[in-house]
């Protein structure tokens, strides 16, 4: 486990974000630490699960950057782990090659991922939108007052809170950012791929499951849903009251 300093030209705030990369390839975790400290980062690394759960043990991190195939504890099982503790975003790492890891990792609860190879400008504008995504609830956000219904259930669109009577309903950053895009869009159907944060082959599934985990947090019934509805040939559509 390594906090890095990297080169800067001037020190980090104090509220910079604070990232934990977890990748045993130490070529990778150092180019990674080094980037993302240059873009005003705080960067913690480890090499494996088991340094990684020691780092967050003792850390808070603002979220977790994670590489799926790792020896021992794999990164889908450290996600899951990560997600029934805590509610910290995550960002995996996965190879082109490997859609069903990426599946397996949205049903996990992870938040985005990014394909390998990738372009550090892409991860780096990936992690700060998921970054960006949870803020916007935070106190001090700039607040809306425009919110949809369907049901007992508000949506309320600034702070991304979704809410049923006086329960607030728990949402990950992928599912609060498809909220926020079918909210801008009520009654219209959207197709899958604008829908998508990537293009790689077998992201329809990917889309898919991201729906049907949003379904059981706003369906009665979500094998048969009234609100968030499949069109077919074209993608989903939000029905709002």
């Amino acid at each position: 486990m390594t906090s890095l300093a990297g080169q800067r030209a001037e020190p980090l705030p104090d509220d910079a974000p604070h990232v934990l990369i977890v990748d045993d390839d130490q070529k990778i975790r150092d180019l990674l630490a080094r980037y993302l400290y240059s873009q005003g980062f705080r960067v913690t690394t480890a090499g494996d699960a088991e340094m990684a759960q020691a780092s967050l043990r003792g850390l808070d991190f603002d979220i977790v950057l994670l590489d799926v195939m790792m020896p021992g504890i794999s990164g889908l099982e450290l996600a899951r782990e990560i997600k029934r503790h805590r509610d910290i975003p995550i960002c995996m790492l996965t190879a082109r090659a490997e859609p069903e890891q990426r599946i397996e990792g949205l049903e996990a609860g992870v938040d985005d991922y990014v394909p390998k190879p990738f372009e550090p400008r892409e991860l780096l504008l990936r992690l700060r939108n998921i970054l960006r995504r949870g803020q916007t609830g935070q106190p001090g956000a700039v607040a809306q007052s425009d919110e949809i219904r369907m049901g007992t259930l508000v949506f309320h669109i600034a702070r991304g809170e979704l809410r049923r009577n006086n329960e607030t309903i728990k949402l990950t950053e992928r599912e609060r950012d498809l909220l926020r895009q079918f909210a801008q869009k009520p009654g219209v159907p959207i197709q899958r791929y604008e829908l998508s944060t990537d293009e790689t082959p077998g992201n329809d599934r990917a889309i898919d499951v991201q729906i049907n985990r949003l379904r059981r947090k706003i369906e009665t019934d979500p094998s048969n849903p009234v609100y968030l509805q499949t069109v077919r040939g074209k993608g989903y559509i939000l029905y709002t009251d």
